[in-house]
């Protein structure tokens, strides 16, 4: 089992997840985050005055799969999230050591789904 976290870029959402689906992969979390790397932000003036924002708005998609499922769930997520350009994103996968369905106590794989 592993963990896939995703930053992507907030207006390629709908993209991902139209990639997702036809990965067959409909199940996930998404949040808001704010973040910076390679794009280091923008100047802007308010009121005369120069403010540095380097903050930058992203998503942040987590979705736990089962192992047979992590490379068709990567390839969605740079399928739906790539446009070539510096901040387009990045994506991390992560051990899953365990995972529990509250509602009926499964456990592992089946718990995921």
């Amino acid at each position: 089992m592993k963990l896939v976290i995703a930053y992507i870029q907030p207006e390629k959402l709908t993209d991902v997840k139209q990639a997702l689906y036809a990965a067959e992969v409909f199940k996930m979390s998404v949040m808001n985050a704010l973040g910076c790397g390679q794009q280091k932000g923008y100047h802007e003036t308010y009121r005369g005055a120069d403010a540095e924002v380097n903050l930058l708005k992203k998503v942040r998609v987590e979705i736990a799969v089962n192992d047979g499922f992590v490379k068709p769930t990567v390839e969605a997520i740079v399928r739906g999230a790539r446009t070539g350009k510096i901040g387009d994103g990045k994506i991390f996968v992560l051990d899953l050591p365990e995972c529990i369905r509250i509602r009926t106590g499964e456990t592992g794989a089946e718990a995921i789904g």
